[in-house]
């Protein structure tokens, strides 16, 4: 990737927090590697270099920086909405993939060469899928170490590394400390066993009572709620079970991770990221949404508005289907129904804290409901059925790294599942940035109230202007609605 090193530097020099994330800035007189809001001294041009990526950083000798911590800043936006190979790639080694299944087991994903993947990640980022995967065990060690009492030897295989002498040599080299240094002066809360609370950054604004009215309207009991601004909800991971608690604050969500597997804290992490849409450029999003003269007074009025994403995209598929031609509530009563047919993956119990909500059953666990289960029509029962056989059967892939092209062509191939379906999978489950459902009646009642034209049709060339923005043009119409 390319950093124009005039516009890089006038980040740096004004500490734009909206390029947190874009870039990292290496000061080679101090050995330091920082993000552009970085509040020290601005380095002179001729100690400067850019990087695209912190493991970039890394692998030129760099440490990062213990002030303004570089790699707890927002992802680059980029990689949350790009739906190329890169794209995937990033989102699949914020998952843990690496991790879990090595580069070979990337590649697969991806369905290229190791040698191929490892050509284009450097050409981009700097930096091979090693060394990414390497970069984000790095900081999932330094949280560990931060807010959790566990010893460093736990520390060392809960994130990922293959032996503590490894664990130790990475943390030296990125931080330029012992990880027994780290624990001086933590500033986070210590939980119990298995508990992490950490902030996760984003760029401003960000409008949470949005996000948070979007998800208590869809809450499903022992599975997620909306209680006194925290959104808390169950979790499946790749090596167990989990609850996350999201609380919005300034200039952070401060969130509270309870995990059966401490492994599983960066996939954890980057699901609740996606979940709260973190990783957007609002200024860019809310800039294209405004050129609309109609739209204009509610991104002045509500800014910052993100598109609720997924921790699990099946359940997002569930959740479609089960809504279709019903309202909300309809739709609300049969999942709750249908949770009941169900073994929980752990009790659900809502006031007792030490309990945890139950995350959505899985598409095997679906596939083994009776048909009185579904209290709903054969086709809907179906269609649910259908994107469970495909995904158990035939490998359909509902997360984020999935190829959103495929994965749309391959939904619109299984009986009862349409564009809209499709569409809102897209958006929701896929992390499309661009994709608008004309023919939704609630978009339509929000066009018709801000005097936009409410036909399909018609509503679809109009949104064309809202290009590559237009899911959040939905979240918009949908609140005008």
């Amino acid at each position: 990737m390319e950093l124009d090193f005039e516009r890089c530097y006038r980040a740096v020099d004004s500490r734009d927090q909206r390029f947190d994330g874009w870039f990292y800035t290496g000061v080679t007189s101090t050995g330091i590697y920082c993000r552009p809001s970085c509040p020290a001294m601005t380095p002179k041009r001729q100690n400067v270099r850019f990087f695209p990526s912190a493991a970039a950083a890394q692998g030129a000798g760099l440490r990062a920086c213990r002030r303004c911590r570089p790699d707890a800043s927002p992802g680059s936006p980029q990689w949350d909405v790009r739906a190329d190979v890169v794209g995937r790639a990033m989102r699949l080694i914020a998952d843990g993939v690496v991790d879990r299944n090595g580069v070979p087991g990337l590649a697969a994903r991806l369905g290229y060469t190791e040698r191929h993947l490892h050509r284009m990640l450097r050409a981009e980022l700097g930096a091979g899928p090693l060394a990414l995967a390497r970069a984000q065990r790095a900081q999932t060690a330094r949280t560990l170490i931060e807010t959790t009492e566990l010893g460093l030897a736990e520390i060392a295989f809960a994130a990922g590394f293959g032996s503590v002498r490894q664990f130790n040599d990475t943390v030296r080299e990125v931080y330029g400390v012992a990880p027994s240094q780290m624990r001086t002066g933590r500033r986070a809360t210590i939980g119990g066993a298995g508990t992490v609370t950490l902030r996760l950054a984003y760029r401003p604004p960000l409008h949470a009572d949005a996000l948070l009215d979007f998800l208590a309207r869809r809450t499903l009991p022992g599975v997620d709620e909306v209680r006194d601004g925290t959104y808390r909800r169950g979790l499946r991971l790749p090596n167990g079970t989990g609850e996350a608690a999201l609380t919005p604050a300034d200039g952070y969500v401060a969130a509270t991770l309870r995990l059966t597997d401490l492994r599983d804290l960066a996939p954890a992490v980057a699901r609740c990221r996606r979940l709260f849409d973190l990783d957007a450029d609002p200024v860019a999003i809310d800039q294209t949404l405004a050129t609309a003269p109609a739209l204009a007074p509610a991104v002045a009025a509500e800014p910052g508005v993100r598109v609720p994403r997924a921790v699990d995209g099946f359940e997002i598929a569930v959740r479609a289907i089960a809504t279709q031609q019903v309202s909300l509530a309809s739709a609300r009563t049969t999942l709750a129904h249908l949770l009941t047919q169900l073994p929980p993956t752990l009790p659900a119990v809502d006031q007792d804290e030490g309990a945890f909500l139950r995350g959505f059953p899985g598409a095997e666990e679906m596939l083994g409901v009776p048909d009185s289960g579904f209290r709903m029509g054969a086709a809907r029962r179906e269609a649910i059925r259908g994107v469970a056989r495909a995904v158990v059967d035939e490998g359909l892939d509902l997360a984020p790294g999935g190829d959103r092209e495929e994965t749309v062509r391959r939904l619109l191939a299984i009986p009862g599942v349409g564009p809209w379906t499709a569409g809102y999978l897209a958006m929701r489950a896929l992390g499309d940035p661009d994709a608008f459902l004309a023919t939704d009646l609630a978009v339509r009642r929000g066009a018709a109230a801000l005097d936009l034209p409410d036909q399909p049709k018609a509503l679809d060339a109009y949104a064309a202007r809202w290009r590559p923005w237009r899911s959040y043009a939905v979240i918009r119409l949908w609140r005008a609605a």
